[in-house]
C-alpha cells in the first residue's frame, strides 16, 4: 500500500520500483504481486484474506524475506513475521538496508546510521550488528549476531546523542570548506532528481569523474564534487547528490540534511529527469515536495532551476525529436542523453547562461603593462578566460551591470568590445 504521495502513481510502475529496491541490495525477487487494499487493517496492515493467500504461497515455496511496499507499525511487522514465519521489513527498513549498504563517507554513514536508530527505536527487536559493521546495510535482512544482546532504549539513545554531536562537528567542517570556496569563488551547481534518473552519468560526462553510474537504484549516496569549466571560461563546482524517492522515511529526510544543505545554498539547481521513464511526471513532483521542504518554494526554483530531460537514447526517433522540440519550447529546460552525450554542448551554454545572466560580458585587450587594471577587473567582476596576445593580454570578464560604467572608465584606452553569449 503506497503512501498518499503515491496514490497518484500507476501501482505497476509502483511495484518496478519495489522490486528494483530489493534488486539494489542484490536480493534475489522470487514472487512480486501487488495486494489491493480498500484500508488498512490495525492488526496485520493486510486483509485475513491476502495474509491467509501468502501464507499458503509461502509453505508451498519457502522464502528467507517478505518486503511489503510500505509503512509498517511494529505489530503488523510482528504479526506478519508470526503468521508467515519468516522475516518481514517495509519499505523503510529496506530502504535503510540500501543506504547502510552503499554510504561510504563518514557523514553518509553517520547519517545512516542515526536513520536506522530512529526506526528501530520503535521497534527494540534488532541486534546490535550494525554498530559491529560486520556487514552491508543495518541487520534488517537477518544475518550474524541476530542473537546478541537485544537494543535497548538508553542505548539508542545514547548512540543516537553521540552521532547527533558527531554529525554537528560535520557540518562545522562543511560550513568551513563553503567559506573557503566563497573565498575562491565558484559557483556551485548541483544536481537532483528522482533515484535512477541518470544523475551519476550526466556528473561522469560534464566532469569526466569516475563515479558510479549503474542502472540501479541509490546507486550514488555520498554528495561528490567535481570542478567544472563551461564554454566561455567559468569554472564552477558540480555537485552530484543522492536521489529522491517517493515516500522517502522520514528518518532520512532528517539524517539527510546535513547532505542536502548543498543544494539549499547552490547558486543553480539542475533537476535531471529521466523522460523514458512512464512514471517521470509523478517523480518530479516526488522532487519538487523535497525541494519545498528544504525551502526551496517553486518562486525559487524559477530563479534557480534547470530542468534536464535525459535519457532521450532511449526514445523512438519520433519521441526524441518531439520532445527536444518541446524543450527547445520552454525556458529553463534542456533535452540531453548522458549517455550518448547528445544535448550536452547545450546544456553547459544554458548553465553558463543562467549564471551569468546578471552579468555583462566583455572581451577585454590589456597591455602588459597594465597590471593594475587587472587586480582591479579580478576584484571587481569574473575573469572567464584569458589569452596571450601581440599587445598584451585578451580577457573575457563578466561583470555586475551596475560596474560597467567604471569599467570603461578604469579602462580606459583599453580595447573593450561586448561578448554575446
Amino acid at each position: 500500500m503506497p503512501g498518499a504521495n503515491a496514490a497518484r502513481r500507476d501501482p505497476h510502475l509502483r511495484l518496478e520500483e519495489a522490486i528494483g529496491l530489493a534488486r539494489a541490495i542484490d536480493l534475489e525477487v522470487a514472487h512480486a504481486e501487488l495486494a489491493p487494499l480498500r484500508r488498512p487493517t490495525p492488526a496485520t496492515l493486510l486483509g485475513s484474506g491476502k495474509v491467509e493467500e501468502i501464507k499458503a504461497r509461502l509453505a508451498a515455496e519457502p522464502v528467507e524475506l517478505v518486503v511489503v511496499d510500505a509503512a509498517l507499525t511494529p505489530v503488523q511487522q510482528r504479526n506478519l513475521e508470526k503468521a508467515w514465519n519468516t522475516k518481514v521489513i517495509d519499505r523503510t527498513g529496506l530502504i535503510l538496508e540500501i543506504f547502510g549498504a552503499r554510504a561510504r563517507t563518514r557523514e553518509g554513514v553517520l547519517q545512516v546510521e542515526l536513520a536506522a536508530l530512529t526506526y528501530q527505536r520503535s521497534r527494540l527487536v534488532r541486534s546490535w550488528t550494525h554498530l559491529e559493521r560486520q556487514r552491508g546495510g543495518f541487520g534488517f535482512l537477518g544475518g550474524p549476531g541476530e542473537s546478541q544482546l537485544e537494543l535497548d532504549r538508553r542505548k539508542i539513545t545514547e548512540r543516537i546523542t553521540r552521532i547527533k554531536a558527531e554529525l554537528e562537528e560535520v557540518k562545522r567542517t562543511r560550513a568551513l570548506h563553503r567559506r573557503a570556496r566563497a573565498r575562491v569563488p565558484y559557483r556551485v551547481v548541483a544536481l537532483v532528481g528522482y533515484t535512477n534518473a541518470g544523475k551519476s552519468t550526466l556528473f561522469n560526462r560534464l566532469t569526466g569523474a569516475g563515479v558510479e553510474a549503474v542502472d540501479k537504484l541509490f546507486a550514488t549516496l555520498d554528495p561528490t564534487m567535481r570542478l567544472l569549466r563551461l564554454p566561455l571560461g567559468l569554472k564552477v563546482i558540480l555537485s552530484d547528490t543522492v536521489g529522491f524517492i517517493s515516500d522517502l522515511p522520514t528518518q532520512l529526510v532528517a539524517a539527510f540534511h546535513a547532505t542536502l544543505e548543498e543544494v539549499q545554498t547552490a547558486d543553480l539547481i539542475v533537476h535531471v529527469r529521466d523522460v523514458a521513464n512512464p512514471d517521470h511526471e509523478a517523480q518530479a513532483q516526488d522532487v519538487a515536495k523535497v525541494l519545498d521542504e528544504l525551502g526551496i518554494d517553486a518562486a525559487e526554483r524559477e530563479q534557480r532551476l534547470i530542468e534536464v530531460w535525459n535519457k532521450i537514447d532511449k526514445l523512438s526517433a519520433e519521441e526524441r525529436a518531439a520532445l527536444v522540440a518541446e524543450a527547445k519550447r520552454r525556458a529553463g529546460v534542456v533535452a540531453v542523453s548522458a549517455v550518448t552525450g547528445e544535448g550536452i554542448g547545450e546544456l553547459l551554454r544554458a548553465l553558463e547562461e543562467r549564471l551569468l545572466r546578471a552579468h555583462a560580458l566583455f572581451s577585454v585587450e590589456l597591455p602588459v603593462e597594465a597590471g593594475a587594471a587587472l587586480a582591479w577587473l579580478h576584484e571587481h567582476g569574473e575573469v572567464l578566460a584569458r589569452e596571450e596576445c601581440a599587445d598584451g593580454l585578451r580577457l573575457t570578464v563578466a561583470v555586475p551591470p551596475e560596474l560597467v560604467g567604471r569599467l570603461r572608465a578604469r579602462l580606459d584606452g583599453a580595447r573593450i568590445s561586448p561578448v554575446r553569449q
